[in-house]
This record gives C-alpha cells, structure tokens and sequence, in this order.
C-alpha cells in the first residue's frame, strides 16, 4: 500500500511538540509491516537540512492570489529515517529557521499544501492513501476534492488525524482567493463560524478522521474549541487510535543522550546514575525524590499552576522533594519558573527552552513526571517516562486516562488526579512522596512501567487497517 504523510513537524528534521515525534515514527513502523509510506513537509533551515543529502525530484509552481510562487521537491536520498521523505522549498517563504510564530503562517501553509497536490497530481505515484495531520495540512481533502486543476485526485482516500484540536489555522474569507481555483458552490465545506477553518474542512471532506486516544475523541464532542458541533454531527467517521512511541529512540538501554544506560534489571543502578548527574548539574539533592516537567510551557499543559504548585509542595512538605523543569512557551510562565531558581535553590531548578538530550538525561534520572494538563489529546511524555521507569503524576484527562492506571486500583501504576488546580497537583505530589518512602512497591512499580509495550508496531498497524477499509 502507498501512504503518503503530509505534516508540518517530523523527528528529527523540524520538532516542535508530539506531532513530530508521531510523524517521525509512524511511517517507519508502517514501512516495517510491508507497506510503502512516504512524508512530505515543508523545508524549513534547519540543521538537518544542511548536514544530509538531497535530490531535486520535481519543480513547478503556482499562482495564490496575487502572486506566482516556484517551489522545488527535494528527497533525502538515503532513507535514513526509515521512509521516503520529501520536502518542499518555497523560497522566502518556507525556508526559515523556525516552523510557527511568523505574522505570515497562514500564508505559508496555504503554499505549503497548494504545492503538496500540485505535486501529487503530477507524481508518477499515485497513493493509495493520503494522511493529513493537523491544520496545517486540512486543506489537502478539500483541494482533493473540489479545486478544478486536481479534482482528478479526488478518488484517493484521505485521512485526517487531529493532534490537537485547539489549534485549526483561522483564515478570515478575504483569504479564499489563496486557493487556487474552486467550485463556490462548496464553500460550506471550508466555512466555520463565518471564517475558513482549516481544521474543520478537514473533518468535512476526510474520508475518515482519527484523534491520537479514545478519550479525546469523546473529549472533543463537549470541548473542542469551538468544533463541539461539529465532532457530534460527524462522529460516525471519526475514531480513535492512540499514539505509540518509537521504542528504539527512547530505549534507556541504547540511548545515545544518556551515558548511563540501563535495562529492567539494571534499572536502580542506572536511574541513580543518572538522578546523580541531574542533581549535580541542577544543585539538587540525590537522596530526595525528583520531580520533572518537561513540556511546552502554555495554558493547556496548565503550566502556569506550577510556580504554586512547586512552591506549596516544598513548604508544606518541608523540603522533602526536587523539582526540575525543562520547557518554553508563555513568556510570563517563563519568567516565574526562571525567578524561582535562586529563592528555591537546593530544591528546585529550571532550564527555559527545548534541549532535547536533557530531556532523555531527565526521563533517565527523575523519579517522577508531572503532566497536571488541561488539554492532552494524548501525550507522549508520560510513554516516554514509563519506558525509563519514571513513574506518571498526571491529570485524567484525555490520553493521560487511557495510558496510566492509578496505583489506588487494582494493578496501578501511575497517580491521576482530576481537576488542573494547584491543590490537586500538591496532593498527588504528597501521594508520590508516600510511595517513595515504599522502596520495595516503588521497585515494582518501576519495573511494570519499564515492561508495558507502548510502542507503534499496534498503532501502526491499526491504521493500516483503517486505510484497507476504505478502498
């Protein structure tokens, strides 16, 4: 089966949350079941781009609105990553350092996806499948489908996962000239609330839709920032998949970000090493247990509760645990984390900003994770803690609730707790302080979580599934 990917973050090309992780593993695995799965995204200057080989595979260009872009496909030659990956070059316009955050991202996307189908309509392969992911790409089934150059791709199935249905791409209908010629009579299919609604065309035009966990999708039906609506009218195409992670990436017995690597039976000897490097490097004490938060620093991840909640837990609990937080995001939230350092010295640090090998150094050497989120469609932190045997503090919520079973029932692992208030992340905090202080249940429970099989070879094969349904 040909699958093509189409997405605008990939492991280890451009990253900048659990999109790329997804995008970066699961061709790979669908590759491994015997299919042929192939990427596409935009060519961003990264250092990926510059230090790997490229060919030129095709050249065209287009019209959007006023003005006439060239863009350039160019593929990685050697397969490194497991598929085929293909990016495309708009110079000027894609071709910078950073993914999001530009006053023009509407206007880069749009190329973005406008290139995508005018390649894919004169690509000597045709897919059998062509699988969006997120806003950035929601407007490929609706070009598929309805504009007159390639309606001719409008028999290729298309699937849409939604990762985070927070974020959908608003365009305001001054923008419809962008696209390149349609059919006017189709325009409820971009509409939303009076505005062009990347994400919700996606949801109209798919073929089918999947969310990253079963619990989202039921989530997105009462929350969904605005799409409520929506996901009931159309939840009869919509199902949920839960993400998996790419086990030979986050595999403490093999992973090149650590210098004390470990397995289950080495895993109280390794974790220790490692706790010892962090604590060196942070000032923080060894024979304490450590706590980590390793994310985007944003509202959804309920970020902004931790100053408290960090704060209540060493005074209330007189100092009896370390907290170490690696993130970026909401520049407020920055500034607190960061002015807690010197007044929380000996019990708490931070690092403000993306490290990706301190992040595996702190799933190694952390003998907790905190996700107090209000939003997680389904989370990869937590696998990635489990599979270091870094056991889950976490809110129940989405993807959180179908992958931690609380130690409270029968066979648990992790702690849940329900509402994103400070309170309730203290009190699960003061839980794991408890179950700590249990040497010989914390061992147990270590090596279950370091035993659980979160890998993609399940997801991927499910969605392989999903894709032979459709022909």
């Amino acid at each position: 089966m040909e699958i093509l990917h189409v997405t605008a973050e990939c492991y280890p090309v451009a990253k900048a949350g659990g999109l790329g992780d997804v995008a970066g593993a699961l061709p790979k695995y669908q590759n491994s079941l015997g299919h042929s799965a192939k990427l596409v995204m935009p060519m961003y200057s990264t250092k990926f781009l510059y230090t790997n080989q490229f060919e030129v595979v095709h050249k065209g260009g287009f019209g959007m609105g006023p003005y006439w872009f060239n863009y350039t496909i160019i593929k990685e030659t050697t397969d490194k990553l497991g598929f085929g990956l293909y990016l495309v070059d708009i110079n000027g316009l894609l071709d910078r350092e950073n993914i999001y955050g530009y006053s023009d991202d509407a206007e880069r996307f749009v190329a973005f996806q406008i290139a995508v189908v005018d390649w894919l309509s004169k690509w000597s392969i045709k897919p059998d499948v062509v699988h969006v992911h997120d806003y950035h790409a929601g407007l490929i089934p609706f070009m598929m489908q309805h504009c007159y150059a390639y309606q001719y791709l409008a028999d290729i199935p298309t699937v849409l996962t939604i990762h985070n249905a927070q974020y959908q791409g608003w365009m305001n209908w001054d923008k419809a000239s962008y696209l390149p010629a349609w059919n006017n009579w189709e325009w409820g299919k971009l509409d939303w609330q009076d505005r062009i609604n990347p994400l919700a065309s996606a949801v109209k035009c798919a073929t089918r839709v999947t969310t990253v966990s079963f619990s989202y999708l039921n989530e997105m039906r009462s929350s969904a920032n605005g799409l409520e609506n929506l996901f009931e009218y159309e939840r009869g195409k919509c199902t949920g998949i839960l993400n998996g992670i790419d086990d030979v990436v986050w595999n403490p017995a093999t992973d090149t970000y650590i210098d004390d690597k470990y397995n289950t039976k080495t895993a109280a000897a390794g974790k220790l090493a490692n706790k010892k490097f962090l604590c060196s490097e942070f000032n923080l004490a060894i024979e304490k247990p450590l706590f980590v938060f390793i994310g985007r620093l944003v509202y959804e991840k309920a970020a902004d509760l931790l100053p408290q909640a960090i704060y209540d837990a060493i005074y209330n609990m007189e100092g009896k645990m370390n907290f170490l937080i690696l993130g970026s995001g909401d520049a407020h939230v920055e500034w607190e984390l960061a002015n807690m350092n010197l007044p929380l010295a000996g019990y708490y640090n931070s690092k403000i900003g993306y490290n990706e090998k301190l992040s595996h150094q702190m799933y190694a050497g952390a003998d907790f994770l905190l996700m107090p989120s209000r939003v997680e469609p389904c989370g990869l932190n937590q696998l990635y803690a489990m599979r270091y045997g870094t056991i889950p503090v976490v809110r129940n919520t989405g993807g959180l609730r179908d992958t931690v079973k609380d130690i409270g029932e029968e066979g648990g692992y992790g702690i849940l707790f329900n509402d994103a208030k400070v309170w309730d992340i203290t009190y699960s905090i003061h839980r794991a302080l408890q179950l700590y202080e249990a040497p010989k249940q914390m061992k147990s429970i270590r090596n279950k979580i370091m035993g659980i099989d979160n890998s993609w070879e399940n997801s991927a094969r499910q969605y392989i599934n999903l894709y032979s349904s459709l022909k």
